[in-house]
């Protein structure tokens, strides 16, 4: 990237004002310099203000150079994120809020749900998608064609606490011709610990007509472009969790909170339900003294349909037997816990799922494994 700047020292200076704090002070956070981007600066005289353009240059399979331009604003400059230096992966810095974590003191899985949607939308700006409709490509905006989740998975090693500096990488791959998948990895930044892991695949649907679509070639390679040649996997392993079936759960469950109603605020701009809420409603239905002794460690969703803003909700939950342990009615521990389904680490696992109150259409359905809270000395 090459930056100009014309009778102006304000980005300059604002730079130099954020360095004096130590924490700013570290290379990791001061914006990485693309190598295939062209950045210039200019400055009215009146408004003192930084204009900034960014033009964007890359080269397609076919040899064919694409260049795209738009203007570069204050939250890009002060976000603490860049391409890496190869430029097929991304990565971010948060700092965690405090209306960010729940009851534990820690972040919650919605906040972490909530973290990988913004990292991959911020990817997706840093190479010159679109900043509405959750990073399409031009061909798809033609076409009023939308990116929508067919399944997440997110495994939480350790949750993070409040004022914790989470680093997010997260990178884009080829699904078949249905979709693509996008991998995340997350890192303690101050001692670079890996704490979590997730994938997710996502499908096109087109807005008009809210049916799915195929991805084609010319889509295709709009955003391979900025893929990894070679497959990467946030979970490598074969046998990794990721990639288990979830059955569907079927009445009657042990648990249910029946009756959700989404909120105004549960839309995105794409005018569906945003996907974290779904996290939200399946755990509304698990058991109050699950969450005073365990910790959730992995949750898996596969989202069958889109929900309205005037959909009523069922949340059903029942304890998913390991090896053989038994019928569901045979489950119920002599503490009001699920003990037969506990695993010899003594983690639990649960199925879930989301549906319409009205005709029992199937919404979501998820999976969920819990592990027992350190004992406090």
């Amino acid at each position: 990237m090459m930056m100009k700047l014309s009778s102006c020292n304000v980005l300059t200076d604002n730079i130099q004002s954020l360095t004096q704090c130590s924490f700013w002070a570290s290379p990791k956070f001061l914006p990485e310099l693309n190598r295939r981007r062209n950045v210039s600066v200019l400055c009215s005289s009146a408004s003192k203000r930084p204009d900034l353009s960014l033009s964007v240059s890359t080269t397609t399979n076919n040899g064919v150079t694409q260049t795209g331009s738009g203007p570069i604003g204050l939250a890009d400059r002060l976000r603490l994120g860049s391409l890496t230096e190869d430029g097929l992966s991304y990565k971010e810095n948060f700092i965690v809020r405090s209306y960010e974590v729940g009851i534990n003191k820690t972040a919650t899985v919605e906040t972490i749900a909530n973290l990988l949607q913004e990292v991959g939308c911020n990817h997706a700006q840093s190479v010159g998608f679109s900043t509405d409709g959750f990073a399409t490509t031009p061909t798809m905006r033609k076409l009023h064609l939308i990116w929508v989740t067919a399944r997440m998975h997110i495994e939480i090693y350790r949750y993070p606490a409040w004022s914790d500096v989470v680093e997010i990488e997260t990178w884009c791959q080829a699904e078949g011709k249905i979709g693509t998948r996008r991998d995340f990895i997350l890192k303690d930044y101050a001692n670079g610990e890996v704490i979590g892991r997730a994938t997710s695949k996502w499908v096109m649907m087109n807005m008009d007509t809210r049916r799915l679509e195929r991805v084609t070639p010319q889509i295709a390679d709009e955003y391979l472009i900025y893929c990894p040649k070679k497959l990467r996997l946030a979970f490598p392993e074969e046998n990794n969790k990721s990639l288990r079936k979830i059955p569907k759960l079927e009445d009657p469950s042990q648990y249910s909170k029946l009756g959700l109603v989404p909120r105004r605020g549960d839309l995105d701009m794409n005018h569906h339900v945003n996907n974290v809420t779904y996290i939200g409603w399946l755990l509304e239905s698990t058991p109050q003294e699950l969450t005073e002794t365990h910790e959730l460690r992995s949750i898996t969703l596969d989202y069958r349909r889109e929900c309205q803003h005037d959909d009523i909700v069922d949340s059903l939950t029942n304890p998913e037997p390991i090896n053989g342990a038994g019928t569901i009615s045979q489950l119920r521990g002599t503490n009001g816990t699920p003990a037969s389904t506990k695993n010899e680490d003594g983690s639990l696992q649960f199925l879930h799922l989301l549906r319409l109150s009205t005709d029992g259409s199937e919404i979501n359905r998820g999976r969920t494994e819990w592990s027992r809270k350190p004992q406090r000395q």
